[in-house]
């Protein structure tokens, strides 16, 4: 494969790539999870001070118990420690309601990547901390009739680790069973923490900013920050390069 050009602007800094790695929650699907955890506060803290701003930076990306001990000390609730255990399971009986419910819906921009990479012969990894990622991806069918849990080699969603991110852990585990060097993998993350724990890992990492948070995605190391999956040069990712198209 041909070696980044460093002089292009559009162009970060890693590679060649050669295979991708993916989080679930707010890269694949648009999930509730957001939404169980500001409803499952009721009778912790007042679940209007849950913030998008704060979920992004607190919670999203880390695994459940330590997601709900970030957001109750980031609220400044008494005794958190404590409290953290119960909140994680009265967050984890919430989102269990909603995913019954259909709460859940797949970003198509995210889609068309995940097809894209495919036609590329790139090995692909679900990688999310969510011990709810399966059954959410589950529920999401591609045209070609499988789910979209199906369209990845390998998958180490809720996987128990002994670090959560922004430790690597769960990306490297990813390379290690896609069989791919890290600095050869494509990590696709929403959340800081993501980005943190690929750029640990000696990944690139690839922000998507759904939420306007470009900043905060390239505050955390980000090598390239888009707003959607469609922006990305999908003729120069065949040739181990990530950068956007041309505008």
């Amino acid at each position: 494969m041909n070696s980044l050009d460093i002089t292009d602007p559009r162009t970060i800094r890693a590679g060649p790539i050669t295979a991708g790695i993916f989080d679930v929650d707010g890269v694949l699907l648009a999930s509730p999870h957001e939404q169980a955890w500001r409803e499952a506060l009721s009778g912790f803290a007042d679940p209007a001070r849950f913030t998008t701003s704060m979920y992004q930076a607190q919670v999203a990306g880390k695994p459940r118990l330590s997601g709900a001990l970030a957001a109750l000390e980031a609220l400044g609730v008494p005794n958190a420690t404590r409290l953290a255990v119960r909140y994680a399971q009265v967050k984890q009986e919430r989102i269990e309601e909603l995913i019954k419910c259909g709460k859940v819906a797949a970003f198509p921009d995210a889609l068309r990547f995940v097809q894209a990479l495919a036609h590329l012969d790139f090995p692909c990894a679900a990688a999310s901390s969510s011990k709810n990622a399966n059954q959410m991806m589950r529920s999401i069918h591609l045209a070609s009739g499988m789910s979209l849990l199906d369209a990845f080699k390998v998958n180490v969603c809720g996987r128990d680790l002994p670090h959560g991110k922004p430790s690597p852990d769960i990306f490297l585990l990813a390379a290690r069973e896609l069989g791919v060097a890290p600095i050869n993998c494509l990590v696709v993350e929403d959340a800081p923490a993501g980005i943190e724990a690929a750029r640990a890992g000696s990944m690139t990492a690839l922000g998507i900013a759904r939420l306007h948070d470009t900043a905060a995605l390239l505050a955390s190391g980000a090598d390239l920050v888009v707003t959607s999956l469609d922006q990305i040069a999908i003729d120069d990712l065949s040739g181990g390069r990530l950068c956007k198209h041309a505008t």
